[in-house]
């Protein structure tokens, strides 16, 4: 990838230079030769930072260049990839705030995969456990509000009925999910997972969603669907320690070309953790196929 720091740091360099040779030019005290040094220094200077400029210009347009060559690219990259394996129907969860910038990415990233988003949630954090323990009445999760033991389990329910497909996630729809798009059936083929938690949770709320999440994310990892965890190149703090620990492949770049590929790979069986970040192992999996692969 083409770094334009170094050429940041040249014309940092040059400005420098410039205070520099005021400076000298004050120190020696002579009019005449400081006028003349001084212009030589300004015309050299000026020609440099010419020079700089040129060369970001031609950096940009090389750029430039590449970034059209990889959305031409793209399409035969991915192109009918999950439709081949069966994949038909996507769903996007995010666990906490949600993002419609992402929801868009996500959705870009199928075109011409054969594969479409066919439910988009968004868990509402902190849970609401009155709400969610009536609509759970007559089963063994009613008691949930006072039993947070209960926690851990029906959000493992949650995640394979996402999957699956189930009559008490239909129930728990309005009070489990902020927002939510989609029909719940048939069921999932793959999951991606967004986890944007809201800073301002007490520490018992931020317990329960913990619990909660973590039984949600092994109900889904538990099943045959590819699940996969997606953030953008400047999530802070990056969530991919938390999708690895959860059992998931994961890609910290979706806001990139290169990410919204290797969402599909991993949507399509590549594990792994892809992209740009310092936690990611691979910019995209070492095979482009549907087959599985170790991390």
């Amino acid at each position: 990838m083409l770094d334009f720091r170094y050429h940041a740091l040249s014309i940092v360099a040059v400005l420098v230079a410039i205070t520099l040779g005021v400076l000298l030019g004050v120190a020696i005290g002579d009019k005449n030769l400081v006028s003349s040094a001084e212009q030589g220094l300004r015309k050299s200077l000026q020609q440099d930072i010419q020079n700089r400029q040129k060369d970001i210009d031609s950096l940009k347009g090389e750029v430039a260049a590449r970034d059209d060559f990889e959305e031409a690219a793209y399409p035969l990259l991915v192109g009918g990839r999950l439709q081949e394996l069966g994949i038909s129907r996507i769903g996007l969860i995010f666990l906490g705030n949600g993002s419609e910038k992402m929801t868009g990415l996500v959705r870009k990233s199928l075109e011409g995969t054969g594969a479409t988003l066919g439910f988009v949630a968004t868990v509402r954090e902190p849970l609401d456990l009155p709400e969610l323990a009536d609509r759970a009445e007559g089963t063994r999760y009613a008691p949930m509000e006072t039993d947070p033991t209960l926690i851990n389990p029906f959000g493992r329910r949650m995640g394979e009925q996402l999957i699956y497909g189930g009559r008490l996630l239909r129930h728990e729809r309005p009070a489990l999910f902020r927002v939510a798009s989609g029909t719940l059936s048939p069921p999932m083929d793959a999951v991606v997972v967004v986890r944007n938690p809201p800073d301002d949770l007490t520490a018992q709320e931020r317990t329960t969603v913990d619990a909660f999440e973590t039984g949600f994310m092994k109900g889904m990892t538990s099943t045959p669907a590819n699940i996969v965890g997606a953030q953008l190149t400047d999530t802070d703090p990056s969530q991919v320690a938390w999708y690895r620990k959860h059992g998931a492949s994961s890609v910290d770049n979706v806001d990139e070309i290169a990410g919204r590929a290797a969402l599909v790979f991993a949507l399509a069986g590549a594990n792994g953790s892809f992209g740009r970040g310092s936690e990611a192992t691979a910019l995209l999996p070492a095979l482009a196929g549907g087959d599985k692969e170790q991390p």
